[in-house]
C-alpha cells in the first residue's frame, strides 16, 4: 500500500516545479525536493563558514541549515523583506533551507520543454548550478541542480554544526 502512496505523489509531482527570482533570473526546483516553503526567521550564523551559508534555523524542533541562494550565485545580496522566503529541501540525505527572495508559482514542465543550457566556455560558472532550461509560455526557467547547490565537504560541515546546535539546545533545557 505504501509503494502505492509513493507512486501516486510521485505521479502528481512530475514535471511540476517551483519557481523564485534571484536577481532579475527566475529559476526553478523540481517540487520532488521540496518539503515545504516557510517565511524568513531567525537565523543563527555559523563562525568561519562561506559567506552564503547563512547559519542554522530551529524549525518546529528541528535544526537546518540554510544558504542565501543569491550569495550562492555571487549575485549582490539582499534585504530580506516579507516576500523572503526559506525553501527546505533534502539534498544528499540531508535537509537544507533556501533563503530566495519570492517564490513566483508552481509550473508544469514537461521533459520535451527542458533543453540542456548553453556551453559557455570554461571559465563560465553561471551553470554550474543549472542542468537546463524549462521553457514555460514565453518565459525561460533555469532549472537548479540542488546537489549542485552544496558541495559535499560543506554538507558534512552543515550537518555537524546542527547536530552540535541540537546537542547544545538539548543541554539547554
Amino acid at each position: 500500500m505504501e509503494d502505492i502512496i509513493e507512486e501516486l505523489e510521485e505521479d502528481t509531482q512530475k514535471d511540476k516545479y517551483i519557481t523564485f527570482k534571484s536577481n532579475n533570473e527566475f529559476f526553478a526546483l523540481e517540487l520532488k525536493v521540496v518539503d515545504e516553503i516557510i517565511g524568513i526567521q531567525a537565523i543563527t550564523a555559523i563562525p568561519e563558514t562561506e559567506d552564503y551559508i547563512k547559519g542554522l534555523i530551529n524549525l518546529r524542533g528541528k535544526i537546518i541549515p540554510v544558504i542565501d541562494v543569491r550569495i550562492r550565485f555571487k549575485q549582490k545580496p539582499f534585504e530580506y523583506t516579507d516576500r523572503t522566503c526559506i525553501i527546505i529541501i533534502s539534498v544528499k540525505g540531508t535537509v537544507v533551507g533556501l533563503i530566495v527572495e519570492a517564490i513566483a508559482e508552481v509550473v508544469n514542465i514537461p521533459s520535451a520543454n527542458i533543453t540542456p543550457p548553453p556551453s559557455l566556455g570554461q571559465g563560465m560558472s553561471k551553470n554550474k548550478y543549472v542542468y537546463g532550461l524549462g521553457k514555460v509560455g514565453d518565459s525561460v526557467k533555469m532549472l537548479l541542480d540542488p546537489e549542485k547547490l552544496i558541495r559535499d565537504d560543506e554538507i558534512v560541515l552543515l550537518e555537524q554544526a546542527a547536530k552540535d546546535a541540537e546537542i547544545t539546545e538539548g543541554s539547554e533545557k
